[in-house]
C-alpha cells in the first residue's frame, strides 16, 4: 500500500541504505575509514536543492508519516491475531553524545506511542548483576506488533567490561558468541533487528559536551564520567570496531551511520527503518465480522 506522502519521498542513491551502510562481517570494521561527516546515499544537490539540511528534515517528516502507518499495520495485525509474533527492534549504540536521544525523538517520535516500546540501559543494578547479562535484555523486549527501541543495549556488557577492565577477557570475550546466538533466537521468534551504530568524531563529541555545559537546561544530560570515558576514546573505538564486525550477521547486521550531521543521521535511520518495514509486506487485517450487517445495526440506532 502506498500513501500519498510516500510518493514525495526520494529514495537514497546507490541502492538501499541497508546495503550501503551495512558493516561487513568478519574482522574489525575500519571506523577511521568512515568519515563521521559524510552522507552516504544522500541524493546530490541537483535533486535536493542547495539547502540539503532543510530538504533532509522535510524528507524525515514524510518518511515518518509512512513509518507511522506501517507501525499501525504491524500493531493492528498483532491485535487481530493472538498468535502473531512479528515485531521490530531498533538497537542504537554510540559514544556519549552520539545522538541516540535525538534520533528517537525525531524519527521514532513520528509513530504512535501506543505501538512503541522504548528502553534505555544504564549500568546494571544490583539485582541485574545477580543474573546472566542477557536477563535484563529479555525482560525489555517489545511485545508482538510493536516497535522496540533500545537506547544502548546488550552490547554494553561487552564494551564496558572490556574498555574499563572490569572483567578479564575470558569472561567478556565469549559474550560475542552468546549475543550472536541470542539474536538468532530472536529472529526465529519473529523479531526483526535493526542495529545502528551512530558514528561521531571526537571533535564533534567535544562540541556537544561543551554545549551541554553552556546550557543550564541541559546540565542534567551531562555527567563527569563522560570526560572519563572520552579519555578512553581510542579503546572504545577499537572495541566498537571489533563488535561491529564480529556481530554483524546475515540475520542481524550492523549499520554504521555517520552522525556528525544530525540531519543526515535522522534521514539515514528513518530510511533504514522504512526499508525494514517494507520487507514485512504489511497490511491491515480484514474484518472478522459482517460489515453489511454491522452497518444495518448501526443505522438502526441512528434515530435514537
Amino acid at each position: 500500500m502506498v500513501d500519498n506522502c510516500e510518493l514525495d519521498v526520494l529514495a537514497p542513491t546507490d541502492g538501499a541504505l541497508r546495503d550501503v551502510l551495512r558493516a561487513a562481517p568478519g574482522g574489525p570494521v575500519d571506523l577511521q575509514a568512515i568519515d563521521p561527516r559524510s552522507t552516504p546515499g544522500l541524493p546530490d544537490a541537483q535533486l535536493t536543492g542547495p539547502e540539503r539540511k532543510g530538504w533532509a528534515r522535510r524528507q524525515v517528516e514524510l518518511v515518518g508519516r509512512g513509518l507511522a502507518r506501517q507501525q499501525e499495520m504491524l500493531f493492528a495485525g498483532a491485535k487481530a491475531d493472538p498468535d502473531a509474533r512479528r515485531r521490530v527492534l531498533l538497537v542504537l549504540q554510540a559514544m556519549d553524545c552520539g545522538g541516540k536521544d535525538g534520533t528517537i525523538k525525531r524519527v521514532v517520535g513520528a509513530m504512535n506511542p501506543l505501538g512503541v516500546h522504548i528502553r534505555a540501559f544504564g549500568p546494571p543494578s544490583a539485582e541485574e548483576l545477580r543474573h546472566h547479562f542477557l536477563w535484563r535484555i529479555r525482560r525489555a523486549l517489545p511485545p508482538a506488533g510493536q516497535l522496540g527501541v533500545f537506547n544502548r543495549s546488550h552490547y554494553e556488557d561487552v564494551l564496558v567490561p572490556r574498555v574499563q577492565e572490569r572483567a578479564p577477557e575470558h569472561l567478556w570475550r565469549p559474550r560475542y558468541a552468546e549475543i550472536d546466538d541470542f539474536e538468532r533466537e530472536l529472529t526465529a521468534a519473529g523479531v526483526v533487528l535493526v542495529k545502528v551504530f551512530l558514528h561521531i568524531s571526537k571533535v564533534e563529541q567535544a562540541e556537544r559536551l561543551l554545549a551541554r555545559l553552556d546550557d543550564p537546561t541541559r546540565h542534567w544530560k551531562y555527567h563527569p564520567s563522560d570526560v572519563d570515558a572520552r579519555a578512553r576514546w581510542d579503546d572504545y573505538q577499537a572495541a566498537y570496531a571489533d563488535l561491529l564486525g564480529r556481530c554483524s550477521t546475515d540475520v542481524a547486521p550492523w549499520h554504521v551511520v555517520p552522525a556528525d550531521r544530525k540531519w543526515y543521521r535522522d534521514w539515514a535511520v528513518a530510511h533504514l527503518l522504512r526499508e525494514t518495514f517494507d520487507t514485512l509486506d504489511l497490511g491491515y487485517p480484514p474484518a472478522d465480522f459482517d460489515i453489511g450487517r454491522e452497518r444495518e445495526r448501526l443505522l438502526g440506532t441512528a434515530g435514537r
